[in-house]
């Protein structure tokens, strides 16, 4: 049975001080590798230029004194959950759980150090074939399958505000992108909103209802994001620096090399070449100068606009009550990690 909200932020609340006390997100001093020292990375598989940095394996040519460890998540609340309990130095997860993260009972000390993609068309609301249910409006009443604090269940909630609906109006039900398919398959929920490569699963007999592009355009942009553990961030600038080289070189892979990117995507996402190619047009992937220009990250002293977005995905949140209040602007400014972002984005 769902928790209640209150029970819920306060057992979060709860977890995050007792795990704080004997936690510490930073290199793991044990490794399975010798005496090297761990570096603890997150990543969900859908696709982007984190999948292609693993596949290559290029931090780990970059950081030869390091042991990387790669942990496939299922989505971003689970990775805030790994952040707090100090597992993990690295985690890939969309915008709205890094707005949650940021934000009470959480507070989690994690700084955003990349953009790995601005949601399109690979997140979207999709409705089962044979359930009558051709716009948004046609789901009150109706079972809703989402991954709670995901950036798809941030994207329900203001596709549900935007057609005149609340969360109230409909069953909301908690899946992780494959429980949302077992479901639908079962017939057991009426609509799902997730992303890919689940996404694609669902359309073979489904109607889409609305994309993440569409509700960017309407002003709810969200994306995925990639952040660092405050205390790794300052302890170790340099490897941060060599994983967002990596980032950079990722990104410009995707847009000069389609191919090679689809590749690696496929081999790690365990999916087609062909579906892989597919999938990576349906989101938006920044260059390496755009992802540090003001619109985006920023730099030193000037915080970019991502700042922006993060506190209106905070400010929607807690209005929908799934967060107590929304932190101020500068909270989220300094949780952007621009130092040496120039150079980390030179090819």
């Amino acid at each position: 049975m769902k928790k209640s909200l209150g029970r819920a932020l306060a057992a979060a609340a709860a977890a995050t001080l007792a795990v704080l006390t004997v936690a510490s997100c930073s290199v793991d001093s044990g490794s399975s590798a010798g005496d090297k020292p761990v570096i603890r990375i997150g990543y969900q598989t859908f696709p982007s230029g984190d999948l292609v940095v693993k596949n290559n394996g290029w931090l780990e040519e970059a950081l030869p004194d390091y042991a990387i460890e790669w942990t496939k998540f299922d989505s971003g609340a689970d990775v805030n959950t790994a952040f707090v309990a100090g597992e993990l130095d690295f985690g890939a997860l969309g915008s709205s759980p890094v707005a949650r993260g940021l934000s009470d009972p959480l507070r989690i000390d994690y700084k955003v150090a990349w953009i790995l993609d601005v949601a399109g068309d690979n997140e979207a609301l999709v409705a089962r074939n044979g359930t009558g249910i051709s716009k948004v409006e046609d789901l009150r009443g109706k079972k809703v399958a989402t991954a709670f604090a995901s950036t798809a269940h941030y994207s329900l909630l203001a596709a549900l505000d935007r057609a005149g609906l609340s969360a109230s109006d409909v069953q909301l039900i908690d899946l992780e992108p494959q429980a949302s398919l077992a479901a639908w398959q079962r017939g057991d929920v009426d609509a799902v909103y997730t992303w890919l490569p689940t996404l694609d699963e669902l359309r073979k007999d489904g109607t889409t209802l609305v994309t993440s592009r569409e509700l960017a355009d309407a002003g709810k942009p969200t994306l995925d994001l990639a952040v660092v553990a405050g205390g790794f961030a300052a302890e170790h600038p340099d490897a941060v620096d060599a994983w967002r080289k990596a980032q950079a070189r990722a990104l410009t892979t995707i847009a000069d090399d389609p191919a090679s990117a689809a590749k690696a995507v496929a081999a790690e996402a365990g999916i087609t070449t062909e579906e892989a190619s597919s999938q990576l047009t349906q989101a938006v992937f920044l260059s390496p100068e755009e992802v540090a220009s003001a619109k985006w990250l920023g730099t030193d002293g000037a915080p970019g606009d991502l700042a922006n977005s993060l506190h209106s995905a905070s400010q929607f949140l807690a209005e929908q009550k799934q967060i107590p209040s929304a932190p101020a602007l500068a909270d989220f400014q300094d949780a952007l990690y621009v130092t040496g972002l120039p150079g980390a984005v030179e090819q």
